[in-house]
């Protein structure tokens, strides 16, 4: 099965390197997304840029392909399901949940002129970092692209109820089930509280396995395929 795979804020495509002999070797394609403005030289790349990019991806997938976001790249991974409800077989949220309608896609951090730059690793010091070596920190850093704010503040829309009852995996890696569960019931997240066919899985990991947990990333992908292809 095609695997369309999206990085959050920061990265390209190339964040998924590690994940994709793991999902080659347990019989998918993984189709990485470097999303406009990541990675590509496009400084004035907005928000609904990267989401056309994800359509496209899905639109030119091998059949119904499962649709993965990490963090902030959540809400694109939901795009699919909210443009393409027919069109894909699962989502599976890594670290993240889709932006409440009307609200801004990320804009979380402070800009730097018309982009905003990764920030380091202070602010997520912690769990979210605790699994990752000084020299993986670095390597990762040195890969970063600043995030145009046409992005980062472009204002997310949900047009087709029909999203929530595409099947959806939520992976908590830094945090567990039970508090996912717990934001869900106290209305912190309603994208997910409306999802009629919603998992949580645990991943004993920080906020970026795919660099630090690769395999067992990719084990959580192909079970998250397999229970949408059979749902």
């Amino acid at each position: 099965m095609d695997i369309v795979l999206i990085p959050g804020l920061w990265l390209d495509g190339s964040a998924w390197d590690d994940v994709l002999p793991e999902l080659e070797a347990l019989g998918h394609r993984g189709v990485p997304v470097t999303l406009p403005g990541q990675g590509d030289g496009a400084p004035t790349a907005t928000y609904d840029d990267q989401a056309d990019a994800v359509l496209a991806a899905v639109d030119a997938a091998e059949g119904a392909p499962v649709v993965v976001g990490h963090s902030a790249a959540s809400t694109l991974a939901w795009v699919a399901a909210d443009r393409r409800p027919d069109a894909v077989t699962g989502v599976v949220l890594i670290g993240g949940f889709p932006t409440t309608d009307g609200e801004t896609y990320a804009d979380f951090f402070e800009t730097d002129g018309d982009a905003v730059a990764f920030p380091g690793w202070e602010p997520f010091a912690g769990p979210d970092s605790d699994d990752m070596s000084p020299e993986l920190k670095a390597e990762v850093a040195a890969g970063t692209h600043p995030v145009p704010v046409g992005v980062t503040k472009g204002v997310v829309r949900w047009t087709d109820e029909r999203r929530h009852g595409v099947p959806l995996t939520l992976v908590c890696p830094e945090f567990s089930p039970a508090q996912a569960q717990e934001w869900i019931d106290g209305g912190d997240v309603p994208e997910l509280a409306a999802a009629t066919a919603l998992e949580l899985v645990d991943l004993d990991s920080g906020h970026w396995p795919m660099f630090t947990r690769p395999a067992a990333l990719a084990a959580l992908l192909d079970a998250a395929a397999t229970r949408s292809r059979i749902g």
